[in-house]
């Protein structure tokens, strides 16, 4: 027998049932983990089921437990369960850990007087048997002949099952009386509580197990094993079919934990039209998109929850794996390539306000499957989809969703709460196949460009924009498209600039280091804006400059500043957990929103009054209002820079007088006083004063006689990637013998193969990280300030290794696994290989 012998209604079910964030397994055991046998003693569950359960148990957020009418001993002893599935007895008053009841003198007098009682009714009745728990005794009659089973059950029933004090529980050719409470309805209750399950599966045979099939509701599953009514939504027939349906879940629910095939992070390809952003698969598959903004919520989520958290995905009918996937050269339109089918994905540009466009085009000579599976709002809202000639509408969501596509037919399916639509189609060599996602609109009329026009405009769009750069020699291809990625997380009608364009892509398979990058950073933003300075493009800096502004008129003060902010610009709101999306590999919690939005980062104001120095000096011009923001940024740190902060790096610890915080300060009044000199305004006669102090500060409190370095911070010994930005910056001379020291120390320290690690010390989570690209771009810089230009370019080459076929960066790399990791494409990472490309080409 197979899992599709099953009850279709019940595969369904389950598969429903295994999406649930905390799961729990519960089964009675004689009938439904093991065959009826005519000795009791000789009832051993199915191997199979043992193995099922087991391993249900190892997974993460699943609890299996066996609610058994036997004794708890007896149950341990027979069944031979792993310590990993629970175990409770006597139909729920002994449980295995924690639960069980302990009997006052009354109930120890009342236990003692019905065993008494029973043992007078049954003397003489051959072939009953009587079991005495620690909490009940049970009346066996399965073994005696019928009439005096009737007689003896009878004078049983008249008489201590009477008895004020006794629970009375009726089984298969049994009766049991128990002292306390017995009822494996309550007994699921407490395992559901204890484990705070958000769905339970019950499965059981006997009319004992109707009490815990009452307790069933919602998205619980209750199935009977055998004939008899019942109360349970689905039946199967017998034990064997048990072991094919835990294996069924057992299939399903690591399918949803851990991802059936989660792809390699950076062969992800970024699609990207000014405001929108979206991921591809490497065969394809539409995995991540979020709408109106990329800081809302997804539509698809197929990167962080596999399949059933939304997707749309184009392969050929015939199977096979794709041949390359590659960006057309000088912009954000990707292709996708099989033998006989291409794939080319856009998002649309000059769509209206709050429209996201996205426009898929098969074409060659294959016929291919698509499948469309909306899941907006990250799944939580339950949708419909409606065929019409033109194509698809999208049913029960606040903002309308469409997908156009003439001629198309369509099969609709349910898996019992989402639709989901597949269409097979034949391109042919004058004739592709054209699907156009709109988001915003139910309109599937034609638009007023042709698809070729609309193509052309994406395109002319980015390769115009980068004819405009100032490309460097070294790696002139990948610093090409780490510029267009920085320009793709550029958002034009705000001028916010994203971290990254994801949320919760781990910093450790399986670990609780996911985080929400999709926001604008004052630091990240202003270090990508001067990078694409750097590279002759401004209007991404002046755009962003303007934000900035924006945002500092909602504050009391520029001291007041937030970290970071909604693409809007607004504060954001609390940190919160997509539970039931499983993340990406299995690595959970997905995160929505950012703690680091409370801390207090004095860094900030650096990276900012850095930009405004860069762009005064590519324009010729320090506008009034940029240089009134410099003085108003000056201003606060003088007021601040005394004060302990979280450092770049949002350390959920306390706060402590970290040297990269304090050199960004002295960074800020040191291009403030460079700014006044060479654009003729009025230099504060406090600036320089203070410029000296903050330096005199770090150098005597930031460096560490001992181990030869500067360190993290004033308060230990520990190092840092971020520290060695004190001679990058100009605050100490680089060929100071205390940088080269730091240098070296660092490198010692944090330096692993191709990567660098920001530190190593205990930051208060749990898990380990990769090594950051910035940090490795960072040590780059170091070693080229520091004469050590052969370990430059292999590190330099060794970054540009890690990059993916399309040439995205991810945050990280673990260079023991020797895979990316982190929000992808990462701004940091594409900056720092721009900064180092140029380094390495002076």
């Amino acid at each position: 027998m197979t899992a599709e012998a099953l009850p279709a209604e019940l595969r369904r079910a389950i598969v429903q049932l295994a999406r649930t964030p905390r799961l729990l397994v519960a089964c009675d055991y004689d009938g439904t983990l093991a065959p009826i046998v005519e000795d009791p003693e000789k009832a051993r569950p199915h191997t199979e089921s043992v193995g099922a359960l087991r391993s249900l148990a190892g997974l993460h957020e699943t609890t299996t437990a066996v609610i058994s009418g036997r004794a708890l001993r007896d149950l341990a002893t027979l069944s031979r369960l792993p310590s990993e599935v629970h175990l409770v007895g006597s139909h729920g008053s002994e449980f295995d850990v924690g639960f069980v009841h302990a009997l006052d003198a009354a109930a120890r007098e009342l236990h003692q007087r019905v065993e008494a009682e029973l043992d007078k009714l049954v003397d003489g009745a051959v072939g009953v048997q009587l079991e005495v728990k620690p909490a009940s005794i049970a009346v066996h009659v399965r073994r005696t002949d019928p009439e005096t089973a009737e007689r003896v059950l009878g004078l049983v029933r008249s008489g201590p099952c009477t008895w004020a004090g006794v629970q009375v529980t009726e089984g298969k050719a049994v009766v049991e009386l128990a002292v306390v409470q017995t009822d494996k309805g309550h007994a699921l209750d407490v395992l559901r509580h204890q484990v705070g399950a958000t769905a339970a599966i019950f499965v059981g045979d006997d009319v004992t197990d109707e009490k815990a099939f009452a307790r069933l509701s919602g998205p619980d599953l209750g199935v009977k094993v055998g004939e008899g009514e019942s109360l349970a939504g689905y039946r199967i027939a017998d034990p064997v079919a048990v072991a094919k349906m835990l294996a069924f879940l057992l299939e399903e629910r690591r399918n949803w934990l851990y991802g059936e095939q989660a792809p390699p992070i950076e062969r992800l390809s970024m699609l990207a039209n000014e405001r929108s952003v979206a991921l591809v698969t490497p065969d394809a598959r539409l995995t991540w998109l979020c709408h109106p903004e990329p800081d809302s919520a997804a539509i698809f989520a197929d990167l962080l929850g596999g399949p059933t958290a939304g997707h749309f995905s184009v392969s050929p009918e015939r199977g096979g794996l794709p041949l390359g996937q590659r960006y057309l050269p000088g912009t954000m339109t990707v292709e996708t390539r099989w033998s006989g089918l291409l794939v080319t994905d856009y998002l649309d540009h000059g769509a209206e306000e709050y429209r996201t466009d996205l426009t898929r085009v098969l074409s060659g000579t294959s016929a291919a499957v698509v499948e469309f599976a909306p899941r907006p709002e990250f799944g939580q809202v339950q949708v419909r989809l409606e065929a019409t000639e033109d194509g698809l509408r999208v049913l029960g969501t606040s903002d309308p969703i469409a997908l156009r596509s003439p001629g198309v037919t369509w099969e609709i399916t349910s898996d019992g709460m989402w639709d989901a639509a597949r269409a097979v189609v034949q391109p042919t060599a004058d004739a592709p196949v054209v699907f156009e996602l709109r988001c915003g609109t139910d309109d599937l009329s034609p638009k007023a460009q042709t698809e070729p026009e609309r193509k052309a405009v994406a395109g002319e769009y980015w390769s115009t924009w980068l004819d405009t750069l100032v490309l460097p020699p070294v790696e002139k291809e990948l610093v090409a498209r780490s510029a267009l990625v920085l320009r793709g997380l550029c958002h034009s009608e705000t001028g916010a600039i994203m971290a990254a364009a994801t949320t919760s892509l781990p910093e450790e398979i399986g670990g609780v280091r996911n985080w929400d990058y999709r926001y604008c950073w004052l630091r990240d933003a202003s270090m990508t804006a001067k990078a694409l300075v750097s590279l002759g493009s401004t209007a991404e800096a002046e755009a962003f400059l303007g934000w900035v502004h924006g945002v500092l008129e909602t504050v009391a003060g520029p001291e007041r500043l937030h970290p970071l902010y909604t693409i809007a610009g607004t504060t954001l709101g609390p940190e919160a957990v997509i539970d039931t999306l499983p993340g990406y590999a299995g690595s959970r919690p997905v995160r929505v929103g950012n703690l680091a939005n409370q801390q207090v980062q004095l860094d900030v104001f650096g990276p900012v009054v850095d930009l405004v120095a860069d762009l005064a000096e590519a324009r010729g011009e320090l506008t009034d209002g940029d240089w009134t923001m410099v003085c108003a940024m000056a201003e606060a740190v003088t007021r601040r820079w005394h004060e302990p902060d979280h450092g770049i790096w949002e350390e959920r610890h306390r706060p402590r007088h970290h040297v990269y915080s304090k050199v960004m300060c002295w960074l800020t009044i040191d291009r403030a006083i460079k700014l006044a000199q060479a654009h003729g305004r009025e230099v504060d006669p406090t600036w320089e004063p203070l410029r000296a102090q903050i330096a005199d500060d770090v150098l005597t409190n930031g460096w560490n006689d001992e181990i030869k370095s500067f360190t993290t911070a004033y308060d230990g010994t520990d190092l840092d990637a971020a520290t060695l930005l004190i001679g990058m910056v100009g605050l100490i001379d680089p060929t100071d013998e205390r940088f080269v020291a730091t240098v070296t120390a660092t490198e010692a320290e944090l330096r692993s193969g191709s990567t660098v690690y920001r530190y190593h010390r205990d930051d208060g989570l749990p898990g380990d990280e990769g090594g950051f690209h910035l940090c490795a771009a960072w040590m780059i810089e170091a070693y080229l300030l520091t004469g050590r230009r052969t370990e430059a370019e292999d590190l330099f080459a060794q970054i540009v290794d890690a990059a993916g076929p399309t040439g995205l960066l991810p945050e990280e790399y673990d260079p023991v696994a020797e895979r990316s990791l982190g929000n992808h494409p990462q701004a940091y990472s594409h900056l720092g290989l721009i900064r180092c490309a140029q380094l390495l080409s002076a």
